[in-house]
């Protein structure tokens, strides 16, 4: 990776990063602090990860709170106690989320209630207790993470695809209800990316499997969660200020290509 240059491209704005202990979210975190923002961390528990990212971050520059986003209410104190410390929201990233892979037959109601609760539910409770804010301030970026899933179906991961498929949904009409009031939102959607829990996932396969998983990406090569951060701090930042109700696909062209 590039060395990372500090430019300011969010001086002066608060964010709430909901997932940011681990992956995505903590790259996220970790480029707006260095981009001159507040951040509010998130996770749904107060573990070793959370405690790392605080002590990186600091107590001047970030807060950390603990609450899953599955939890309307929770949510509700979460951003109250945001906005308590650093006066203002002007920035969301819906990072938060979890992978529910099952047969369409044999997925318990649980499962089926649970991968909505916090992959759809849970980023629109955040985004719910965001907009009265940055609707008082005429302005604000709500950026959700979304996924190549909500592009593409690959068997063997229902109903993960279909949360993903109504997020972006969501994003779009989200975007339009309010962009006369000056908040926008939009999604990226990443493919394969070498967070914690891919790595893990990795670590499961031969080390063939592993290389076809890398030969079927065009670029030859796994994503980075940096790569994602920057995508989130454009569309976080005033350089997007006329990109709404869009998604992009951060994948290396891989749902791109018309057969494996």
């Amino acid at each position: 990776m590039h060395k990372a240059v500090r430019q300011g491209r969010l001086q002066g704005k608060v964010a709430l990063v909901t997932g940011s202990t681990l992956g995505i979210g903590k790259a996220i975190a970790r480029r707006f602090v260095a981009e001159g923002a507040k951040v509010i961390l998130n996770s749904h528990r107060d573990d070793a990860a959370a405690a790392a990212i605080r002590a990186e971050l600091g107590e001047a520059e970030s807060l950390f709170v603990a609450a899953d986003i599955a939890d309307a209410a929770a949510v509700q104190a979460m951003v109250a106690q945001g906005l308590a410390r650093f006066g203002r929201l002007d920035v969301l990233v819906n990072n938060a989320g979890m992978d529910v892979f099952a047969d369409p037959l044999q997925l318990t109601p649980e499962q089926w209630q649970r991968c909505f609760a916090v992959d759809l539910e849970g980023a629109w409770n955040c985004c719910r207790a965001v907009l009265p804010a940055m609707l008082a301030n005429g302005a604000g970026s709500i950026v959700n993470i979304a996924s190549v899933h909500g592009h593409k179906i690959i068997p063997g991961c229902f109903p993960y695809p279909v949360a993903k498929h109504a997020l972006i949904g969501l994003t779009r009409s989200l975007g339009i209800e309010y962009a006369a009031r000056g908040v926008r939102v939009n999604s990226i959607s990443p493919g394969l990316i070498r967070s914690e829990r891919v790595e893990a996932w990795l670590a499961t396969l031969t080390a063939a499997e592993r290389q076809r998983q890398i030969e079927l990406l065009p670029c030859k090569r796994i994503g980075e969660p940096e790569e994602l951060a920057y995508a989130a701090l454009f569309l976080a930042s005033d350089e997007a200020r006329f990109i709404n109700a869009s998604d992009l696909l951060i994948d290396g062209g891989r749902s791109q290509l018309y057969h494996d």
